[in-house]
């Protein structure tokens, strides 16, 4: 039912996406963003996967945390029916990134090309110590209760659920596998469509878990306030069942390089109603993106500071948020 308090909604969202925008903007021309503290100049560094060379120029806080990034190693086996298949991204790769954007603390998300084959997850995070990272594996319904231990022992918090196109898990093992977690306090991830998530929103409604969001949730833009899969997320976060990653603003944007001011609009109003049910993430090396049409993950570091202009409120997105979901310290 369209009420007057949605113009009001409606209204303001256009004010602050014309903000953005001037925002935006700011970034695209290598200008500072107001009210964020700049990092010291500091050498250029390159990064495998990420354009650019320039460092991000919002200052990361101590112990921020990159919800989302990838590991790949030809010297593990490829799932059968894996659609995605990157080239080498190892760990050397991403803690050049790290130095580029200031983060140290970081979740190594099971990419669908290893299927449930978590020999390199376990591997990386092991690399990089347990004090920093933490992981999200993807398992099915076979794992026993023995694997999920030494999972957890080596780090992981989570089960992610890559749901379309369809891959190695399946909806129907989220409910069964979310009890069996639970009490280890992990959560599970979700990558799908948006139109899959509102399909499956009696799923998500009572889990034992809370269950994090990809990727903005994937809603469509622009006009993302309308979205019935946008309300069906705003609620869940809003209840407290639920986190948003605010990550992969180029996936969904229609607008597109290099400040993707639709996606940062989205992740502004998901922040703007939940801030303690969001995190960032790099996606780093941007699995969906051609060699040629990386994104620049100085700029993406820079965009939280558009969508998210409070600096405390930023600290909890980045630091305390992560600390909880991911059990750091």
């Amino acid at each position: 039912m369209h009420t007057p308090h949605d113009d009001n909604a409606d209204q303001s969202g256009r004010r602050h996406f014309l903000q953005t925008l001037c925002a935006v903007s700011a970034i695209g021309a290598g200008a500072g963003i107001a009210g964020c503290a700049q990092q010291p100049v500091t050498r250029e560094t390159t990064v495998k996967f990420s354009r650019g060379t320039q460092p991000a120029k919002t200052r990361a806080p101590a112990n921020a945390t990159d919800c989302h990034h990838h590991i790949y190693d030809a010297r593990f086996p490829v799932a059968p029916n894996a659609s995605l298949r990157p080239a080498d991204a190892v760990i050397a790769d991403y803690r050049d990134l790290q130095r580029r954007i200031g983060t140290t603390r970081h979740v190594v998300v099971q990419p669908s090309t290893y299927g449930t084959d978590n020999r390199l997850l376990v591997e990386s995070i092991a690399a990089f110590g347990l004090k920093t990272c933490r992981g999200v594996a993807v398992v099915n319904t076979s794992v026993t209760d023995a694997e999920l231990k030494h999972l957890h022992e080596s780090g992981v918090r989570g089960i992610r659920f890559n749901l379309a196109p369809p891959g190695t898990t399946t909806l129907d093992m989220v409910r069964p596998l979310a009890g069996r977690i639970a009490s280890m306090g992990w959560h599970i991830q979700v990558n799908a469509p948006a139109d899959a998530l509102l399909a499956a929103k009696a799923t998500w409604s009572d889990l034992p878990v809370q269950v994090v969001f990809d990727h903005l949730g994937h809603v469509p833009q622009p006009r993302t306030a309308n979205d019935p899969t946008f309300a069906m997320l705003r609620e869940l976060v809003q209840r407290g069942r639920a986190y948003v990653k605010l990550s992969g603003f180029y996936i969904d944007s229609k607008i597109g390089h290099p400040g993707y001011p639709d996606s940062v609009e989205v992740a502004a109003i998901y922040a703007r109603e939940a801030p303690e049910r969001m995190v960032w993430g790099s996606d780093w090396p941007h699995p969906t993106e051609g060699y040629d049409k990386k994104p620049d993950d100085a700029i993406l570091f820079d965009l939280l500071a558009a969508s998210v202009p409070d600096e405390a409120v930023r600290t909890r997105i980045l630091v305390d948020n992560p600390a909880k979901l991911y059990q750091f310290g």
